[in-house]
């Protein structure tokens, strides 16, 4: 058993628990998410793979301090959670191949069975609720390439288990660079994760908003959504050797989420409206008012 501190309470929980896939609400087989084969005879498959080959061919460490630099300044835009929420109604994410309907759809689903298996941690219930928020920029002029997607370091060599990394970082200039393609490249061992340049895109975007705006979700929140896209590291078992202590134990609350994020996607359809009122009540507790994008 491990103890986890929150601003709230001390929760309890059984680590067995929190590392197991909840095939009891996966609206398909386990095995069948997250299906990356190719097919080009099936266009969700062929729109995956083109967003991939695009995000892996132009993700360099000049590219991600250049949008750090641009989106980080928080004056694109001035919206509430709820606006922000609802322009996710205009978003289909090209990255994913288990869903193919708006993202703001998915936000509840996943939101809904937190509330559901964690009833006590309402902070947990809004960052199931605004984990993709950070979409906004593919609404705001950003190829969806930048937005959406697993992310990965970049300045170091490509993680063996990032999705298609056989076929497409042959055009990326920093596949060829020596400061860059080596196992730590321009980090040392043992740095930590905040220490890294992850790819750029809505997880990175959303966490330094929430820092920006002063959010008063509690740490284990802010890890999940800066890291819930990361596959290569929570469940690919690439980059070990960049994590801190801190990391590794983080890693079990990032784990614990991804399995709302996953295998709630094609699920029950929640009632929005219904449902905004509850979800209203904790964006005014944790981040209230309008805020900087």
């Amino acid at each position: 058993m491990t103890a986890i501190a929150t601003n709230q309470t001390v929760k309890i929980l059984d680590v067995s628990e929190l590392m197991r896939p909840e095939e009891s609400f996966a609206s398909k087989p386990v095995g069948r998410y997250r299906d990356y084969s190719v097919d080009k005879n099936d266009p969700i498959k062929e729109r995956v793979r083109i967003t991939y080959t695009d995000m892996h061919t132009n993700q360099t460490v000049d590219f991600v301090k250049r949008k750090m630099d641009d989106w980080c300044k928080f004056n694109k835009f001035e919206a509430t959670v709820m606006e922000a929420l609802d322009y996710l109604d205009n978003l289909v994410d090209e990255s994913d191949p288990d869903v193919d309907i708006p993202n703001i759809v998915h936000a509840y689903q996943t939101a809904e069975r937190i509330r559901k298996d964690h009833p006590d941690l309402d902070w947990f219930h809004l960052v199931g609720l605004i984990h993709d928020l950070g979409k906004v920029m593919a609404l705001k002029g950003e190829p969806q390439w930048c937005v959406v997607g697993d992310t990965f370091p970049v300045g170091c060599a490509w993680g063996k288990s990032i999705v298609y990394r056989d076929t497409t970082f042959d055009n990326n200039p920093d596949t060829r660079n020596k400061k860059y393609n080596t196992k730590l490249g321009i980090y040392s061992e043992n740095c930590g994760l905040d220490k890294i340049l992850m790819s750029w895109g809505h997880d990175e975007y959303l966490y330094r908003v929430l820092e920006h705006n002063n959010s008063k979700i509690p740490k284990e929140g802010h890890y999940m959504i800066k890291y819930h896209s990361f596959y290569p590291w929570h469940s690919g078992g690439d980059y070990q050797h960049l994590c801190t202590e801190e990391d590794k134990k983080m890693k079990k609350w990032i784990l614990e989420f991804n399995k709302y994020d996953l295998y709630t996607k094609g699920g029950e359809m929640p009632d929005i409206e219904k449902l905004k009122p509850y979800y209203q009540s904790l964006i005014d507790k944790y981040i209230p008012g309008v805020l900087k994008w």
